[in-house]
């Protein structure tokens, strides 16, 4: 079986990919040490990145030639405006983040760099390279949620992280980043060519270097 379009991409950017994946940010909320300014700031931050992020996926339904692609980006659009946005704002408040502070949030730099890259390939390329771009965050979350879950080294019982780990890694979750995946992949069969494929993986190597420096944000204020 051939491998998607995402899992290709993965592949080819393995040393970035790990370096998202198992950053020092990430390794705090599988130990549980990760110092709670530090997740404070992530999410104060995450909640601006949230804003923009439907920005992006409101640019995929402009961007798509075709009711079926317009749909699929609405459902997400939909879920980011609708639900994700709420239920992080609930998650907030759990964390002493009332919404007015939410708010008044000033974008970080990190911030600004990775979510106008992602709408500057949206609108200098087509769809396949906007969703490329959102991929790392999209999906990835997903992955890393599962990850910790499922390793032996994460810390469950006391972890004051473990709610964001289930969330992540939560049968609902799974079912969003399969739908994601399904989505990019669809884009492919009429989108995707092997010339392609070089300029598709240099986007999603920067996008997930861009994912690093946004946990890396986290501990910058440390």
């Amino acid at each position: 079986m051939p491998l998607s379009l995402f899992d290709r991409l993965k592949s080819e950017n393995q040393n970035a990919w790990h370096a998202y994946t198992r950053h020092e940010f990430v390794k705090g909320l599988q130990t549980g040490d990760l110092p709670r300014q530090a997740f404070q700031h992530y999410l104060k931050q995450d909640y601006v990145f949230l804003i923009h992020f439907a920005r992006a996926y409101a640019l995929s339904v402009y961007k798509a030639d075709n009711l079926a692609d317009m749909r699929a980006s609405t459902e997400v659009l939909n879920a980011i405006l609708n639900v994700e946005m709420e239920l992080h704002v609930g998650y907030c408040e759990g964390w002493g983040i009332d919404r007015k502070a939410l708010e008044e949030v000033a974008e970080e730099p990190q911030n600004m760099a990775y979510t106008r890259y992602v709408l500057e390939r949206g609108m200098s390329g087509d769809v396949l390279d906007l969703l490329v771009a959102l991929s790392p965050c999209a999906i990835g979350y997903g992955e890393i949620g599962v990850q910790l879950l499922e390793s032996d080294e994460t810390k469950l019982e006391g972890n004051p992280y473990l709610s964001w780990i289930e969330m992540y890694s939560s049968p609902e979750h799974r079912e969003i980043v399969d739908g994601i995946k399904d989505h990019l992949d669809n884009l492919a069969r009429t989108r995707f060519t092997e010339e392609r494929f070089p300029d598709l993986s240099k986007t999603f190597l920067s996008a997930t270097k861009l994912e690093a420096e946004f946990w890396q944000m986290g501990l910058n204020i440390l």
